[in-house]
């Protein structure tokens, strides 16, 4: 299938009526199709970008047709979330062809009898948007934001505490953007300039290649890159990709040569080879998870990084008994809501809630009770997540503290790549609007002699 936009509308399809991840659905449909790199991308942003913008496409819906978004047929409502998206957030589809094709999806897949009910409502939209912006929003100040960036109203009211109206409006604006890819040179197999001088090699202009300081092995693609796995430098293991921020986690927990450490939660495997890497592959690095398929993934990311000195260790880090020997560092980077992945995983916002945030938080406190008991004396424990909710964070961080008196905070060294990012608590948190990475959280500990 050759049709970037019925492609898209399959995708939608299993995202809205199976409950499918946004990332499975789009691969499925791309292993299907036969789609060159433009049609490709242009799949893409329909299927990530309909999902992050679902609720504002349905507030469209509810004001523009008869009937409520949620009251339409399921395939009814993708079809018009195709067609208002295009319409809305795509300057470079004309209104013309998006409407059109809307219509033709329409007539493809079942719908002829409701072909005109999507032609109304999307020429509807574009004759009211000659005059100014079609969606109304409501006066009160979250539930705006929400409708117009397209979030629940609980995420915006969790920005709105933190931060302030001004910030959460800038988040919401910045978690609506695509995200960039960014690589981890192997500095065993190769230097940041290697890398940079086989990228742009290969590149013919189809994508940006900038480093990423203070991060001495970081490198942002912004642009088409194709197959991830057909880039220069890939099979021979000189990278690896990884975010600005998750790179910056393993800097904090500052691995030294010969030193035992454990990943508490260690698949794919992204921080686990990161610190074999800084730790120039001499030592012991046992990389837990209880999920032994899972663990698959860890052992093939460090045999194509060609790293010997990770040892897989199935299990739940909550409950298993305690290692053979206390380690020098240990991982924590925990389960959490993922609220500062939202530009990658658009789906989170809608999987998400309140109630599930509180079973979190208790897994959370689980964790890192239990790994506290595998760092010996004077040893480092870092806690980390990619969430920017303050419960699974200072909160929790703040309330460990308070039972375990015998751990501190642990200020990152003044050579340390990850001290200006921290605050005066000695905790970290890394903000997308200034940073430009996914939002995290990370916490150095000590444990006292």
């Amino acid at each position: 299938m050759s049709d970037s936009r019925q492609l898209a509308f399959v995708a939608l399809r299993q995202i809205y009526q199976r409950g499918a991840y946004t990332d499975v659905a789009l691969d499925r449909v791309l292993h299907d199709g036969d789609l060159d790199l433009a049609d490709r991308g242009l799949l893409s942003e329909l299927v990530y970008g309909v999902v992050r913008r679902a609720r504002s496409l349905d507030a469209l819906i509810d004001q523009l047709g008869k009937k409520k978004a949620r009251q339409q047929p399921p395939d009814l409502r993708a079809i018009l979330h195709l067609g208002l998206y295009q319409l809305r957030y795509l300057d470079r589809v004309p209104d013309s062809a998006a409407v059109n094709t809307s219509v033709e999806l329409a007539k493809n897949n079942g719908l002829k009898r409701l072909a005109g009910v999507v032609n109304g409502i999307l020429r509807q939209y574009s004759r009211l948007a000659e005059e100014g912006d079609p969606l109304v929003l409501p006066e009160d100040a979250i539930a705006r934001l929400g409708i117009l960036h397209s979030y629940p109203d609980w995420i915006v009211q969790l920005w709105v505490e933190q931060f302030g109206t001004e910030e959460a409006e800038r988040l919401g604006k910045w978690f609506n953007q695509p995200p960039s890819l960014d690589l981890r040179v192997n500095p065993l197999n190769a230097t940041l300039e290697d890398v940079e001088r086989a990228l742009n090699e290969e590149n013919n202009s189809r994508f940006d290649l900038t480093r990423v300081p203070p991060l001495p092995q970081a490198l942002r693609l912004k642009g088409k890159t194709g197959a991830i796995a057909q880039l220069p430098g890939f099979k021979q293991g000189w990278w690896t990709v990884q975010d600005s921020s998750a790179q910056l986690v393993v800097h904090l927990l500052d691995p030294q040569p010969g030193e035992v450490i454990i990943d508490a939660c260690a698949a794919p495997g992204g921080k686990t080879t990161h610190i074999a890497e800084l730790m120039r592959d001499r030592g012991t690095i046992w990389a837990r998870d209880r999920a032994e398929k899972r663990l698959r993934k860890v052992r093939a990311n460090a045999q194509r990084l060609q790293l010997q000195s990770i040892q897989l260790s199935p299990g739940d880090s909550c409950d298993c008994p305690p290692f053979h020997q206390t380690a020098d560092r240990v991982l924590v980077d925990a389960p959490c809501s993922g609220l500062g992945t939202l530009h990658r995983h658009p789906d989170i916002r809608w999987r998400q809630t309140p109630e599930k945030l509180d079973e979190l938080t208790t897994l959370q406190n689980q964790l890192l009770s239990q790994t506290a008991l595998w760092v010996k004396p004077g040893g480092i424990l870092v806690y980390a997540t990619c969430t920017l909710n303050p419960a699974e964070n200072e909160t929790l961080i703040q309330s460990f503290l308070d039972t375990h008196a015998d751990w501190t905070i642990e200020f990152p060294s003044a050579k340390s790549i990850a001290t200006p990012f921290a605050s005066p608590d000695g905790w970290i948190k890394v903000l997308p609007t200034q940073h430009h990475m996914d939002g995290f959280f990370m916490v150095k500990l000590k444990k006292s002699l």
